[in-house]
């Protein structure tokens, strides 16, 4: 949206006139400035990244570099930006402080926290590192998919496709920002999808006149029709991108990683089920009711962080579940043995299951209670049998387990770790237990 409201006429070019050689005023509303302004404001303070992509279509707004066409700017309008943006940043950094102190209670800055994580601390890649190129292999053909070639193409050589001096300086400063953006995102070792989901209206923007070119073409006009509509042309491989779109759509809707939701779904019915007084209790409570120190534990999953929304969906009080987790090494320093040698929790469960269950899970510093159930992939239904054989785990009473829910997960996962089906076992130590679940 602020990309709709930005002032685009900035950087076409300047309209004179005989009477008044000098340019004529390009700001029509500064209602729509400030709109602007305001949605940029709060897109850079919610990920100061974004400031990425202003900050380049300011500086191609007033140095016009490789834009056609004298500057429309003038001092005045200069200075209109200059104030707009210092008034319209100062209000929503200031709404922002604010909604930061009276939810957590104190004074913070969350840009700043991000910046000092990610940058000065180099927290970031613990969650994992890639390769320079990945966002021009795996980022752009991940959210562009089928309109991938018309963005190439519209990067390569985007005024080709514009009708005006004004729509090429437009589609040249948008590239730029895409440019500008991929290539300082590629200079951080830890990179996802999502960073540059920002870059997605560009893009769109980007590759329309292109797609345009391709699927359409403009009729000659005649006598009885002057001005023809534009014609549909290439239709196989139109109908070819739009099948792949609705197939992708489809299959990452309802087949693609489904289980992580269906898990869930399934274990709060069965909370409402086993424990039909608990949550009565927490429908008709006006204060938060917690879980009671002899509740049991409900769920342990087993599995790498993240896996499930499990804080989102089971929401009853009482409801207690556990988790491995994966919080960062806040204690140690950037390319120091210690945060090279760090593992979390889920790395210690995967690197050595068995002796991770025994001696750490539900060893003596961290006597971790029993869980009714465990929740994990398919692939550790070895390590649990074993771990059942085992004297720590038969003096716990856990003598066995049982599958009584099973998830499809989609046909592939990138994550060996979550590979397979979603699983639910019962530890057959509680009363209620459902039914076991056939292969």
């Amino acid at each position: 949206m602020a990309l709709y409201y930005w002032p685009w006429e900035l950087v076409s070019a300047a309209q004179t006139t005989k009477e008044n050689p000098k340019p004529t005023p390009v700001l029509k509303s500064l209602w729509s400035l400030r709109a602007s302004l305001c949605l940029a404001a709060l897109a850079v303070v919610l990920r100061p990244t974004n400031v990425l992509i202003w900050a380049t279509i300011v500086f191609f707004t007033l140095t016009r570099i490789s834009l056609q066409g004298s500057s429309p700017l003038t001092i005045s309008t200069v200075f209109v930006l200059i104030r707009e943006a210092i008034l319209c940043g100062s209000l929503i950094l200031v709404i922002s402080i604010a909604s930061d102190r009276l939810y957590f209670g104190f004074w913070t800055f969350p840009a700043y926290n991000f910046l000092n994580f990610n940058l000065s601390k180099s927290l970031a890649v613990f969650y994992g590192r890639n390769p320079w190129h990945y966002y021009i292999l795996q980022g752009l053909p991940l959210i562009c998919t089928t309109s991938l070639p018309f963005a190439i193409m519209a990067l390569y050589k985007s005024s080709a496709f514009a009708s005006s001096t004004s729509q090429s300086n437009t589609l040249k400063t948008l590239a730029y920002t895409v440019f500008t953006t991929i290539g300082a995102l590629s200079l951080i070792s830890h990179k996802e999808v999502r960073f540059i989901y920002p870059l997605l209206p560009a893009l769109s923007i980007l590759s329309a006149p292109v797609a345009a070119s391709f699927f359409t073409f403009q009729p000659d006009a005649t006598t009885n029709n002057p001005r023809p509509r534009p014609q549909i042309r290439n239709k196989h491989y139109l109908l070819a991108a739009l099948g792949v779109n609705v197939f992708l759509a489809g299959y990452l809707s309802f087949f693609h990683q489904t289980a992580p939701l269906n898990v869930l779904t399934y274990l709060r019915h069965e909370y409402e089920r086993i424990h039909p007084d608990s949550v009565q209790l927490a429908q008709t409570s006006r204060f938060s009711v917690g879980p009671g120190k002899d509740e049991e534990l409900f769920a342990l999953f087993l599995m790498p962080c993240h896996s499930t929304p499990w804080r989102s969906h089971l929401v009853y009080p009482g409801l207690r579940a556990y988790a491995l987790t994966c919080e960062p090494p806040l204690h140690t320093e950037p390319n120091t043995p210690e945060r090279e040698n760090y593992r979390d929790e889920a790395d210690r469960f995967y690197d050595n299951p068995i002796p991770f269950l025994t001696s750490e899970l539900f060893g003596p510093e961290k006597p971790l209670a029993v869980p009714r159930y465990i929740v994990g992939f398919d692939g550790i239904e070895p390590w649990l049998q074993d771990f059942v054989k085992t004297p720590e785990a038969q003096a716990l009473g856990l003598t066995q387990v049982r599958p009584v829910w099973k998830g499809f997960n989609g046909l592939f996962n990138e994550d060996w770790r979550r590979s397979g089906k979603m699983i639910v076992w019962d530890t057959v130590i509680y009363d209620n237990a459902p039914p076991a679940k056939e292969s």
